[in-house]
């Protein structure tokens, strides 16, 4: 089995040049290389100039993909009194107060978003050293400490989605499906990249983007050229 997926990498790696390529041109690429037995997703890897390990050159923020994952983001919400029927009216699919805070320190870990109101992060903290690592604290400036859940969870079912970058300065982030349109993830890793822009670390010195790889989840890596990407305004046509 383990052969048979190697040989298929192999022969994927036969189209991909070594270059980087025009972002569309790119994703039509891309779109090529997903023949794995399962619905795979489009994967950005995006290496910039900053030290994550100084305060003032950390990434972590939001974006909202406008043609969205393809994926269902199972969200848990922690919150207490009327806001736990808020958040089930607003279609979380996990929901409760200190007994979840609880089941999560026991294992539990079957949702993708954690939302918790501000009141209840004291109790969220508990759980920072579960969370932290898999990517799922609660952060105001996420948008995932909030009172409007309505609102949040909303926005992250249609395709709003968190990243940071690791340790290493490298943003790992999925931003559609490997079966969309090629213009469609264009759309997306266009948001992206303004999203990353726009976000840039007060303390990030010098060249900020390092280099860009999209992929499909079982797929080999394809350089962007990333100026282009970055020039490109899809208002133009």
């Amino acid at each position: 089995m383990t052969k048979k997926g190697s040989r298929r990498l192999r022969e994927l790696k036969e189209l991909v040049e070594d270059r980087a390529y025009e972002p569309l041109e790119a994703l039509e690429l891309l779109g090529k290389t997903a023949t794995a037995k399962f619905p795979e997703s489009a994967e950005a890897h995006i290496r910039l100039g900053i030290d994550p390990k100084y305060t003032d050159q950390q990434l972590r923020t939001t974006v909202a993909l406008p043609n969205g994952t393809g994926q269902d983001v199972r969200v848990a919400v922690v919150a207490r009194g009327e806001k736990v029927k808020e958040a089930t009216d607003a279609g979380a699919d996990v929901v409760g107060s200190e007994e979840l805070i609880t089941e999560i320190q026991q294992g539990r870990m079957d949702f993708d978003l954690l939302i918790a109101t501000p009141d209840m992060m004291p109790q969220v903290a508990k759980v920072g050293r579960i969370l932290g690592p898999r990517g799922l604290m609660p952060s105001p400036k996420a948008g995932t400490v909030t009172f409007d859940l309505p609102q949040a969870i909303e926005e992250f079912k249609a395709g709003k989605l968190e990243f940071r970058a690791d340790r290493t300065g490298i943003v790992h982030v999925l931003f559609g499906k490997a079966s969309f349109s090629a213009e469609d993830l264009l759309a997306n890793l266009k948001a992206l990249q303004d999203t990353v822009d726009r976000n840039r670390p007060s303390g990030a010195k010098g060249r900020y983007w390092r280099s860009l790889y999209i992929s499909a989840t079982m797929g080999p890596s394809i350089q962007v050229d990333i100026s282009t990407l970055r020039d490109l305004s899809l208002t133009e046509g």
